[in-house]
């Protein structure tokens, strides 16, 4: 076997790799960079990848070298909001946590992997980080907003009751969404306050919840696969055949990525 044929063996049995962005957390008066488990797992369990993470704290100066090392991006939920400015408004929920650490990642992480070709995954801020990024705008005050629901979860429900299924979304007929779910409409789950109100160009909206918000999108015409979603399907993915698809399907276009990247070495 050559060392070149041998390389080739050695790559095809390595799992892809996933960059996740961690996100700041006061404990104490001590700052940590962190990320919860919900979204780690479905990523090994599901994706069948090795998640990376990358603390946002140090700033951007690394991140070509970070996506050197991936195969895909994945963006998660958070308990923080995106800082306005960088969407053109002044901030209208101060008392709400912000991670500007993560901001000044995240958005040129975004444009950097898209450049790439990388496959992207994205959940509720993860969402809303791309399409800032790629220059559109979401409602602050989504549920003070006439015409939409209040998407939030209660505070004080325990987290098995604010995760569970709040309302449908429609997903758009002929979509590559509704074909990979084999249906039409889902029930989701509902924790954000904020949403999408201008999509940016190049993202095409896959489903609506039934006040009209766009609750997922992808970009064809930027990306193979860019998908992201406003709902939580990390959560308790292995009881939600959807969500388990959804991870699959990014799984499989972080495969699809290291596959051609081996073969471009060879």
């Amino acid at each position: 076997m050559s060392k070149n044929d041998s390389a080739t063996t050695s790559n095809s049995k390595r799992k892809p790799v996933v960059l996740m962005s961690m996100g700041v957390h006061e404990r104490k008066g001590h700052l940590y960079q962190v990320m919860t488990h919900k979204y780690i797992t479905p990523v090994v369990d599901f994706a069948g990848c090795v998640p990376l993470l990358a603390p946002t704290c140090c700033g951007p100066d690394d991140i070509e070298q970070y996506l050197d090392m991936v195969d895909g991006v994945y963006l998660t939920g958070a308990g923080s909001n995106i800082e306005p400015s960088l969407y053109g408004q002044e901030n209208m929920t101060p008392e709400k946590g912000q991670d500007i650490d993560r901001d000044m990642f995240d958005m040129p992480l975004i444009r950097a992997a898209i450049k790439r070709g990388l496959p992207i995954f994205a959940i509720c801020r993860g969402m809303q980080e791309i399409n800032v990024a790629l220059g559109g705008d979401i409602y602050q005050k989504l549920y003070a907003e006439p015409g939409f629901n209040d998407h939030r979860e209660n505070p004080n429900d325990p987290v098995d009751v604010q995760y569970a299924q709040s309302h449908n979304v429609r997903l758009k007929e002929g979509s590559w969404l509704a074909k990979l779910l084999a249906t039409e409409e889902i029930g989701v789950n509902s924790l954000h306050g904020q949403g999408i109100k201008t999509l940016a160009k190049g993202l095409e909206p896959l489903a609506f919840a039934e006040d009209g918000l766009v609750e997922a999108f992808h970009a064809p015409s930027l990306s193979n696969f860019l998908f992201a979603v406003q709902w939580h399907p990390e959560w308790q993915a292995a009881q939600n055949p959807d969500s388990v698809k959804m991870f699959e399907a990014f799984g499989e276009a972080c495969r699809q990525r290291q596959s051609k990247q081996v073969s471009s070495a060879a």
